[in-house]
């Protein structure tokens, strides 16, 4: 607990610096509009304005999502990250359409641009501070598991791949004297945006339905198919929600029917400890436990068994098809009369 306390204050200190430096980000990029009057510039500063609106309420989500459970939320705060994230890619998408269709209108209706050295230099150090900042509060959030930085970092980063290219642009300016360029540029970019805000918001949007995540899914799976111990008959009915930087893990565990339930619990910490291990230390796991039935014989392959009632035929290696299916590992026996006792309660 307080591991992961620390860790959210340092998410915190990261998203506060990340909005620190975004509004004096912004104050550059406008200083760099007013100077020059360049539709590319415009879009850079436009986008600043969003990053330091979404930077704002990331820092107020990750506030939020640092406080204890309660009766209210009985399972924390962290969904509030899956909310930010979904603004700021709304906002960025937003900030997109506006930066495409004013350079739509530039095209036909040119404006005179000014004084495009000093803008030159604004816009390219503002570009390096952004892709420095993205760089470390991404590969922050990563190592903390939590979505607002990641989405945060990969926005600044985005932000400074899209400097760049407009610093291209603006040089082709400067050097040819085509006032269309510029517009061209910021259309460019400004679709370039669009998609940036879209992947956000289709992350985003995905973590607040619950979208299953098969990656982590397969390696929780493969963890437990590695390690697994006689008593585990079979794991099914696994399911993985996230709420902030926590993962919570419901699952069926079948064992011996027979086993008191002392030993069942012993069963269940050992499947606890192992993921906990392998793959996450902050992760709560629910595990419900199933009696074995007369189909999960033949697949047991515990050896001291004297209540057996088929006899062990094969090992069935778990794979993520078969632990997310509600059902329990078995092979039937014609002769059997409990073939329909295979489902999982």
């Amino acid at each position: 607990m307080i591991k992961l306390l620390q860790q959210q204050n340092e998410n915190i200190r990261m998203q506060l610096l990340v909005l620190v430096v975004g509004v004096l980000l912004l104050l550059a990029k406008f200083l760099a509009f007013y100077l020059t009057n360049s539709n590319s510039i415009l879009t850079d500063a436009l986008e600043s304005i969003i990053n330091v609106v979404a930077g704002g309420f990331s820092l107020y989500s990750l506030v939020l999502s640092a406080r204890p459970r309660d009766l209210n939320h009985p399972y924390g705060h962290g969904k509030i990250e899956f909310v930010a994230a979904t603004l700021e890619g709304s906002l960025i998408l937003v900030a997109g359409g506006a930066i495409i269709l004013k350079s739509v209108y530039n095209l036909f209706e040119p404006q005179v641009i000014s004084r495009l050295d000093a803008g030159i230099y604004l816009i390219a150090f503002s570009g390096i501070v952004n892709y420095i900042v993205g760089y470390l509060t991404e590969r922050h959030g990563n190592k903390a598991k939590s979505m607002v930085l990641v989405a945060g970092g990969k926005h600044l980063k985005t932000d400074a791949y899209s400097t760049a290219g407009i610093l291209i642009g603006l040089l082709l300016l400067y050097l040819t004297g085509q006032v269309w360029l510029d517009s061209a540029v910021a259309i460019l970019f400004g679709a370039f945006i669009c998609y940036t805000g879209y992947r956000i918001l289709r992350v985003s949007l995905a973590g607040i339905m619950d979208e299953a995540d098969y990656e982590l899914l397969m390696r929780i799976v493969q963890v437990l198919n590695e390690n697994r111990r006689e008593n585990w008959i079979d794991i099914h009915n696994l399911r993985v929600i996230k709420y902030g930087n926590t993962l919570h893990i419901d699952c069926h565990l079948t064992v011996p029917w027979y086993l008191t339930v002392l030993e069942a619990h012993e069963e269940v910490e050992a499947v606890g400890m192992l993921v906990r291990e392998h793959i996450d230390p902050d992760i709560e796991l629910f595990i419900h436990t199933d009696p074995c039935v007369e189909v999960s014989c033949p697949v047991c392959t515990k050896s001291d068994c004297n209540v057996r009632r088929a006899p062990f035929r094969k090992r069935v290696e778990w794979d993520l098809d078969k632990v997310i299916a509600d059902k329990k590992h078995g092979i039937h026996n014609p002769d059997s009369s409990e073939r329909s006792e295979g489902r999982g309660t």
